[in-house]
This record gives structure tokens, C-alpha cells and sequence, in this order.
């Protein structure tokens, strides 16, 4: 039975190998940020996301490519969205899942703008840096979101949440692995029914309703994370900080290894609280091929 099925997952991989060449051959000849960003990865997750069918897959990158030349998420830069991350409403873990997925945590009650644009930019910008972090290998991240403290007063209109939904489903692909929604209150349920209509069904299954002090919360969430290193806020031991300066210091040196990455010239941006990618000597190259997005 055991080579049975090694000898179908093996026709399996060959398979999804020959559609990533269907892929490519469909796309056709790419040069700049268009090559870099078709990887065999970044093609396997928008087959991943269209059931395998190459006509589709090649519709939704070739889409996602028209939203990058014009949005240009690689060239988004701390000091552009720094303000939106004063208060650290959404921040890049130090910790990894067992998984190994690079992790950022949400923290809605500590939303700090009204600015749709801003919000998603930050949000973009992000996830951009979570993808560059992502070990050599790994394809997706989780997310943690504690509703600590939450109310509707500190809820983004729906009319965001539809583009940010939009935004991840359509360009990022396959980079959810799960996301946890900590303590949400009774009244998120209502605002979640609003915002799952607009979810793909296999998005949907990644989120997670979780509670503290339930025994199928507490294994659930110890199956995915060290209660080492998870904070006290999602039933972990771990003390959770956010320090604007230091994080900031952290994404400057990251906006260094972006520019290299891309092919971009780093620009000398302004310093957010003092601290800018120019002060930052590059380091020798790293292994961050899984980077494109």
C-alpha cells in the first residue's frame, strides 16, 4: 500500500509540474519584476487557487501583474505607512507557527486611522514583508487577531473590507495558511457573516474561532504554536510588546533587503522616529527566494 501511494503522489507532482509548464508556456516571455515575481512557487499557488486549470490560473496572474505594475506593492516603503503602525494594530511576530509560517498579528481595537488607503497600504506593505521573511520552502504565513477590546466604533467600513478581501484573494493567493480570530465578541459574528459572503469557501475554512479558557480553543491553538513563545493575549506564556521604534528599525533594514530583492535602487526615504533604510548597511545576501509574492 505504501508504494501504492508513493507511486501517486509521485504521478501527482509530475502532473502539477507538466501545469506549471503549461503556465509559463501560456504566459509567455516576462522580463523585470514580472519575471522575478513568476516563480514556479508563485505560479503553483494561483494553479493551487484555480483547481489546476491553466486558462484560469494564467487570467488571474496576468491580472495580478496588471495590479503590480500599477499599485506597485515592492516599492512600498516603511516610512510611507509607519504612522499607520504607531500604535502596532498590525505587526510581524518574532516567533514562528510549527509550521514554520512567518506570523502577523492584528489587533483591531487598536486601530488608529480612518484612511481606507492608508489601512490597506499598510496592510499591503506588510504582507510583502511577511513574504520576504518566509523560509526558504514556505509559501504561507498565519495570522493572529485578538479582538481584545474590540467595538464597532474601531471597525473599518465594509466598503475596505471588501477591497482587502479582493486584495488577498486575487494577488495573494494560497499565502493564508490559517488565521486565528481571538475572543472575537458577539456582535463580530454579525459583521463576519457580512464580510464571509465576499470569501472563496476555501479562505473561509482557514479561520478559526477561538475562545480563552476552552479546551478546544487552548488545543487547537496549541497545535499550531509553541505556548512558549505565544503571547499571554492568545493563551500563550509569552509576553507580548510592541515597540514602534524598534519595529521600525526592523522594517528599515527589511525596506534594504526589498530593494535588493526587486532590482530596486534604495531610495534615502525620511527617518521614521529617527531611524531610516539609509542607516542601514546592507547585509550579504540571504536565501530569500521564497520572496516572490
Amino acid at each position: 500500500m505504501f508504494r501504492r501511494r508513493n507511486a501517486h503522489q509521485l504521478e501527482d507532482d509530475s502532473h502539477k509540474d507538466n501545469k506549471v509548464r503549461e503556465l509559463k508556456s501560456a504566459i509567455g516571455p516576462l522580463s523585470g519584476h514580472s519575471l522575478v515575481f513568476c516563480s514556479d512557487p508563485s505560479l503553483r499557488r494561483y494553479l493551487d487557487a484555480r483547481n489546476w486549470n491553466v486558462e484560469k490560473a494564467k487570467k488571474m496572474i496576468e491580472e495580478t501583474l496588471k495590479w503590480r505594475s500599477t499599485y506597485k506593492p515592492q516599492e512600498i516603503r516603511w516610512n510611507q505607512v509607519a504612522h499607520e503602525g504607531e500604535t502596532g494594530k498590525i505587526s510581524r511576530a518574532s516567533f514562528h507557527d510549527r509550521q514554520g509560517r512567518v506570523v502577523l498579528i492584528m489587533r483591531p481595537a487598536l486601530q488608529n486611522s480612518t484612511s481606507s488607503e492608508g489601512n490597506i497600504k499598510h496592510l499591503v506593505y506588510l504582507l510583502e514583508n511577511a513574504i520576504l521573511n518566509l523560509p526558504k520552502g514556505q509559501e504561507q504565513m498565519s495570522w493572529l487577531i485578538d479582538f481584545t477590546g474590540w467595538s464597532m466604533a474601531a471597525n473599518v467600513p465594509m466598503k475596505t473590507t471588501r477591497e482587502i478581501i479582493h486584495i488577498l484573494q486575487n494577488h495573494y493567493p494560497e499565502r493564508l495558511g490559517i488565521a486565528f480570530l481571538y475572543n472575537p465578541p458577539r456582535i463580530f459574528q454579525a459583521v463576519y457573516r457580512a464580510a464571509k459572503y465576499f470569501l472563496d469557501p476555501c479562505t473561509a475554512e482557514k479561520v478559526k474561532f477561538v475562545y480563552p479558557k476552552d479546551k478546544a480553543s487552548d488545543e487547537l491553538m496549541t497545535s499550531h504554536f509553541d505556548v512558549e513563545n505565544l503571547p499571554k493575549e492568545f493563551g500563550g506564556e509569552a509576553t507580548l510588546e510592541y515597540d514602534h521604534e524598534d519595529f521600525s528599525r526592523q522594517m528599515c533594514e527589511d525596506d534594504v533587503k526589498t530593494a535588493k530583492y526587486w532590482g530596486l535602487e534604495e531610495k534615502h526615504y525620511p527617518k521614521p522616529n529617527g531611524f531610516s533604510a539609509s542607516d542601514v548597511v546592507p547585509e550579504p545576501a540571504t536565501s530569500i527566494a521564497s520572496a516572490a509574492s
